[in-house]
């Protein structure tokens, strides 16, 4: 054993005690490239995407946040306390270094790569949060925020609300005798649908809401003709509100493609906040019982209440 019998000697030993006592009060982190990411320090954290940005202010850590991006929409007050860093497929390097950040929390996927390659290689922990769309990958999308950000017992507590949330979706689910097929839809361009197949956060809601997706031969986003909208079969259209941007119903129904299917004879046509819809954040479960009721009026009748286990229980401290 070294002993520290100097006065210099004894400053170095307990330089070397003090980096030891933080080592080991730091967190590891295993992201979405399956790496391990050490974080020590989350006083000035950015979150570059919605659903992270809703999470840590359910987890009462907004003071520790510094900045967010562009679809950090909810709570309203992240936008107007905030700094921003833009778009997060449009981050800028600067942008974030810029706030002396000690953690970057990205939702996977997050660019350009350009831009991404900086932030990694930057001395600030980097860590990817998975963009999983399932029951599963939003339970452990809120633990890995919750355990990054140091309060493991807050996050359980949100994820077991989120769960109890997401248990009676099932039980009203279960009541859906007839799916409807649903088509989401983001935009018309050039008379051309942009439509969700498989893998989208689209296709997973629908699904949560006990719908079908009347998409089931592509994976992602592409825009699809009119053929391929009449041999679809959809019943609804869903879409998100986009402000000025947002799809119309007169366009829907007025398609050559959707004039000959029952979306356009039966006037059925649905929007809904985008963060909300397809965040994948706390409130999902909500989300998908509201499109639910949406689709299926019968659910919303008597004795039919959805009484949320998340506006229920505080796990901000």
């Amino acid at each position: 054993m070294t002993f520290c019998r100097t006065l210099k000697s004894l400053l170095v030993c307990s330089t070397i005690a003090l980096a030891t006592v933080a080592h080991a009060a730091g967190i590891t982190v295993r992201d979405a490239r399956n790496r391990d990411v050490a974080v020590t320090d989350v006083a000035r954290t950015v979150s570059i995407g919605g659903a992270i940005t809703e999470i840590i202010y359910a987890l009462g850590l907004e003071s520790r946040l510094v900045g967010i991006d562009t679809t950090s929409l909810h709570p309203a007050a992240a936008l107007h306390d905030k700094p921003n860093v833009g778009y997060m497929r449009q981050i800028s390097a600067e942008g974030v270094l810029g706030l002396n950040p000690t953690l970057i929390l990205a939702i996977q996927g997050s660019g350009p790569r350009e831009t991404m390659d900086i932030l990694e290689t930057a001395k600030v922990p980097l860590v990817l949060v998975p963009d999983t769309y399932s029951e599963d990958g939003l339970i452990e999308r809120i633990r890995l925020v919750g355990h990054a950000m140091g309060v493991d017992a807050r996050a359980a507590c949100l994820a077991t609300a989120v769960g109890a949330d997401l248990k009676e979706l099932r039980a009203l689910r279960a009541k859906v005798t007839k799916p409807v097929r649903v088509m989401f839809v983001m935009s018309l361009l050039n008379g051309r649908a942009m439509a969700a197949g498989h893998k989208t956060a689209a296709d997973e809601i629908i699904q949560l809401a006990g719908a079908t997706n009347a998409v089931d031969d592509y994976e992602g986003y592409k825009t699809i003709g009119d053929e391929a909208i009449v041999a679809a079969k959809p019943d609804v259209v869903l879409s998100i509100e986009r402000g000025k941007d947002s799809l119309q119903a007169d366009a829907v129904y007025s398609h050559p493609g959707f004039a000959l299917t029952p979306v356009a004879a039966n006037k059925s046509f649905i929007t809904m906040d985008g963060l909300y819809l397809l965040g994948f954040g706390p409130r999902t479960p909500a989300a998908a019982r509201d499109l639910s009721v949406k689709l299926y009026p019968s659910l919303a009748g008597p004795g039919a209440a959805f009484t949320s286990a998340l506006s229920a229980v505080d796990c901000r401290q």
